[in-house]
């Protein structure tokens, strides 16, 4: 692990900011145009720095703040579907995840986290403007925690790169489907499920979560749960005690989970 290669920095407001500390003058999103390993290397964790006149404080690389802070385009899942997905699918150690539709690369930051040090993940992407997004990510998460699995990126879609996906393990503990459409990628791989092996589909609208409940079970696959989950937060009220604060409750997509036994 190099601390110094990058560093969290956060407003007071919250927002953060992932810097590469590189020793160079150059412009950093949000920040300006800095050299941010003469100004910034220095400040240990905990410590401010003024910069502008924003005030930072250094925090460590973990996977909140590098969530937090991560480069966007295509839209990302939340921590809320990410952390159901890696503990329901149960991705640990060792295991083999392949994941279609990486995106700006929030899950995959999730997956590579669980994995550790160990395991095999795959992702695949046929959207290269999405996808440099979404390696960049990885690329900071590599460099900046202890431990990280053995990556692989293919570009295209999921029904055409099958033969690819294979070269790296006949076999999957996780699959893991953020597409438009569903039904011909859980066809096209539903057979490298290993046996107990789980499939997650991440579906916008319902009618996804429909053709992808269908397709599951005409690959032989036990729908395990299908559904939403709901975000509410809390605050502090002006007159003591907390309650819920003003705003929409936060439903993002319909997730639908199943495995296979047989």
């Amino acid at each position: 692990m190099n601390q110094e290669q990058w560093g969290v920095f956060v407003e007071e407001a919250g927002k953060v900011h992932v810097v590469e500390l590189l020793p160079e003058v150059r412009k950093v999103k949000g920040l300006g145009v800095l050299d941010a390993h003469k100004l910034l290397s220095p400040i240990n964790i905990g410590e401010q720095v003024l910069v502008g006149q924003k005030v930072l404080t250094r925090l460590p690389m973990r996977l909140p703040e590098m969530s937090k802070g991560m480069l966007r385009r295509a839209q990302t899942i939340s921590a809320k579907d990410a952390g159901f997905i890696t503990s329901r699918l149960g991705i640990g150690s060792g295991d083999r995840i392949l994941e279609a539709g990486i995106g700006s690369g929030g899950l995959s930051m999730y997956i590579a986290r669980s994995l550790g040090t160990s395991g095999i993940h795959v992702t695949v992407e046929p959207r290269s403007e999405h996808a440099e997004v979404g390696l960049e990510n990885l690329r900071r998460a590599k460099e900046s925690w202890v431990g990280f699995p053995s990556h692989h990126h293919i570009e295209g879609t999921i029904e055409e790169t099958v033969e690819q996906i294979t070269e790296h393990s006949e076999a999957y503990e996780a699959i893991i489907l953020d597409l438009p459409e569903h039904q011909t990628a859980i066809e096209a791989v539903a057979h490298l499920l290993s046996l107990g092996g789980r499939i997650a589909c991440y579906c916008p609208v319902t009618s996804q979560l429909e053709h992808a409940w269908k397709a599951c079970e005409s690959q032989g696959l036990e729908i395990e749960w299908a559904g939403e989950l709901m975000e509410r937060e809390w605050g502090m009220a002006s007159k003591g005690g907390v309650r819920p604060v003003n705003g929409p409750f936060g439903h993002t997509a319909f997730l639908l989970v199943a495995q296979r036994k047989a």
